[in-house]
Formats: C-alpha cells, structure tokens, sequence
C-alpha cells in the first residue's frame, strides 16, 4: 500500500513538473540588462537564450562565485 502510493505521489509529481522550463519575460529581460554598459547586445543574448530553452536547446549558465565578506579561514 505505502509503494502504491509512493509510485502515484512520484508520477503525479513528475507528469505536472516534468516539461516545464520557466524563462525569463521580455520586462524581466529588459529591468535586468539596464544596468549593463552594452544593452542591446545583453538583450539580444537573453532572448536568444530563452528561445533556445524554449526549443529543448541546453543552454549554459554562468556560475559567479559568491564572495565571503568575512573572509574566515579556519
């Protein structure tokens, strides 16, 4: 009974998440490369990249590491 409905909480979990890419919107893309010295090009990159996630296309995403403000080696 309890893998009958660990099978039926993992399928109805996979079927509703399962294809679902969440791209960024025209505003969105817009608001974030304002601050960027060089606009258009930054937004003519994101569009291209949201139309390649929207395809199936992978696309890479830049990992920028976070800095620690205090510095604590141990």
């Amino acid at each position: 009974m309890k893998s009958a409905l660990n099978l039926s909480l993992s399928l109805i979990f996979f079927l509703t998440f399962g294809n679902k890419s969440f791209s960024l919107t025209n505003y969105q893309i817009k608001k974030f490369c304002n601050a960027e010295k060089r606009a258009t090009t930054c937004i003519k990159n994101l569009k291209e990249k949201r139309s390649n996630l929207q395809k199936g296309i992978l696309i890479e995403i830049p990992v920028v590491p976070h800095k620690d403000k205090l510095n604590l080696k141990f």
